[in-house]
């Protein structure tokens, strides 16, 4: 194993709390491989997906020579991860615009399902800005010179339940407009795209907004629009037919406010990509045409795929058009983008040796984090997790805000993580390990009792709905120190295991089926848990977490 421990980190002790603050502008990591996924095939040519993990309702846009990647993150902190490429296919994570969410209170608490939905980003008079919607309270926005950040604290441009999925447009006159979409669940009313008008700075609707299409009749659930404008054509990029099933369609008009014109210019075809749909066209300096989108992969969560794109009449074609209907179906090889040059390999980061200043930029909290869940133990060159209390409420593992998670990166992958258990001899009941969330839920763990520390199995079945979860012992555990593993095989069946050896593993539990959870996929990471609170917490030191092919 790493021996991290270096005279030089020791000096830097002091300054493990602060490092967890850093911005990610100041990072400097070189370019990260995926031992699991990448989609470059390194012969000028990718596969799709080209960011194999749950980015949901992306929106992407080019600046110069680079293209900066946005999507919904709903409960999850920090939010808003922002993604960077020179190529549309080799992608890195190099910030998030919400450091917390708002309101911050109310976030404190995992809010399964709610917070940011489908973004947008747009690049105006050197600022980035991003508009997102939280169902439940409006439409936010906030800008950044920089996309790595700092960004903007968030300001409500348009209050209101169920307006959600909302994009801007400078118009030649200088008037900006929004079109949204409404949430049935929280608006009481669906399938619609509207239009308002915001003041020149983009901060402040002026109006209630107009229907500017009704897809009832044709288009049922018509939601996740982007605005743009080309040739005199107004042109509204939504898709229909739910999340899972739908189609891509472009709507256009020479009137802003309509009437519109229908197109479906993508579906599924004769392709196993079901539901491809929402997202991004984005062009290249060198003329060429591309479409960022989702594909619904169940338990993985919402995958983006690039396609190519053409113009035919001032209708766009996405994907490969073989009747030539006009209606194209999704590529799963083509040739790279035409960017001018070619450019190293890249891709999102999964493992983490927890040796820098602070956590990896995958990692995300189910709620606002408290200052004093999570440090960098820069001396022993570890991510150090305090156990925190349960809320009063938390019948399970789903209702705790302290689970610190990352999307499930492929198909199929490996994950290990090696922890040292330190209990607090006052306690009972303190439980620490690797876990699996979504609807149901599985970990491994150790956990502190009165007369040891027992490696324990949990399984969380139907944790959404208040389940109590069950909990069996394996043993007594023979060190403080463990390894523990969970293997993903295509149809994200899990099988956990460990080691005290770090050598030999010992299957733990039976397989475990990963679930969704609430509009995205599982999710697999690390928690520290209390049933009781006392003036000091035991605490686990993970060594290292590292996502490798299954062996």
């Amino acid at each position: 194993m790493i021996n991290k421990k270096s005279t030089l980190s020791r000096i830097f002790v002091g300054l493990a709390f602060y490092a967890l603050m850093i911005p990610a502008s100041a990072q400097t990591s070189s370019n990260y491989v995926s031992k699991v996924w990448v989609a470059d095939l390194g012969n000028g040519n990718f596969k799709n997906p080209v960011l194999n993990a749950d980015y949901s309702d992306p929106d992407a846009v080019r600046v110069g020579n680079d293209y900066y990647l946005i999507s919904s993150s709903f409960e999850d902190v920090p939010g808003l991860p922002v993604l960077h490429s020179k190529d549309l296919v080799n992608w890195k994570i190099i910030g998030h615009a919400l450091k917390r969410q708002p309101p911050f209170d109310y976030f404190s608490v995992p809010r399964h399902g709610q917070g940011v939905w489908a973004p947008s980003i747009r690049y105006r008079n050197g600022e980035f800005y991003i508009y997102y919607p939280d169902p439940d309270f409006g439409i936010y926005l906030t800008k950044a010179k920089n996309a790595a950040g700092p960004w903007s604290e968030p300001i409500l441009v348009a209050g209101g339940k169920g307006l959600i999925d909302p994009c801007p447009l400078w118009d030649d006159n200088g008037k900006v407009y929004l079109v949204y979409a409404f949430a049935g669940s929280r608006a009481g009313i669906k399938s619609i795209m509207m239009v308002r008008e915001l003041n020149t700075s983009g901060t402040k609707s002026l109006d209630e907004g107009v229907i500017v299409y009704d897809g009832h009749d044709t288009d049922p659930t018509i939601e996740g629009p982007k605005f743009y404008k080309r040739n005199g054509y107004y042109y509204i990029f939504a898709p229909a037919g739910g999340v899972s099933t739908g189609w891509q369609l472009v709507l256009r008009s020479k009137n802003l406010y309509g009437p519109y014109e229908r197109k479906v210019v993508m579906h599924q075809g004769t392709t196993t990509v079901n539901g491809p749909h929402q997202g991004a066209w984005v062009d290249t300096p060198s003329g060429e045409d591309w479409f960022l989108h989702f594909q619904d992969k169940g338990p993985y969560g919402r995958v983006v795929h690039l396609n190519p794109m053409k113009w035919v009449n001032n209708w766009p074609v996405i994907g490969i058009d073989k009747d030539g209907d006009g209606t194209g179906e999704p590529v799963l090889v083509y040739k790279k983008p035409n960017v001018g040059k070619t450019y190293p390999m890249v891709t999102p980061v999964e493992s983490d040796e927890f040796s820098g200043l602070k956590l990896g930029l995958q990692w995300q909290w189910m709620a606002n984090p408290k200052s004093t869940w999570a440090f960098m133990h820069v001396a022993n060159g570890a991510l150090r997790l305090f156990t925190d209390k349960l809320p009063d409420s938390a019948k399970n593992l789903w209702a705790a805000p302290n689970v610190l998670l990352q999307k499930f990166p492929a198909d199929e992958f490996m994950v290990t993580t090696k922890m040292k258990f330190t209990p607090n001899a006052n306690l009972e009941n303190e439980k620490v390990g690797l876990t699996i969330m979504g609807f149901s839920y599985a970990n491994i763990a150790l956990k502190s009792k009165k007369d040891g520390t027992y490696l324990v199995y949990t399984l969380g079945k139907d944790a959404e709905r208040g389940k109590s979860e069950e909990e069996k012992v394996i043993m007594k555990a023979s060190s403080p120190t463990a390894y523990f593993r969970v293997k993903v095989i295509p149809g994200a069946k899990c099988q956990f295991s460990y080691s005290f050896d770090g050598q030999t593993f010992v299957d733990a539990g039976e397989e475990f089926q990963a679930e969704v959870g609430r509009w995205k996929g599982a999710k697999v990471g690390l928690f520290a848990t209390r049933d009781r609170q006392i003036n000091d917490s035991g605490f686990a030191d993970f060594d290292w977490f590292r996502v490798e092919p299954v062996k």
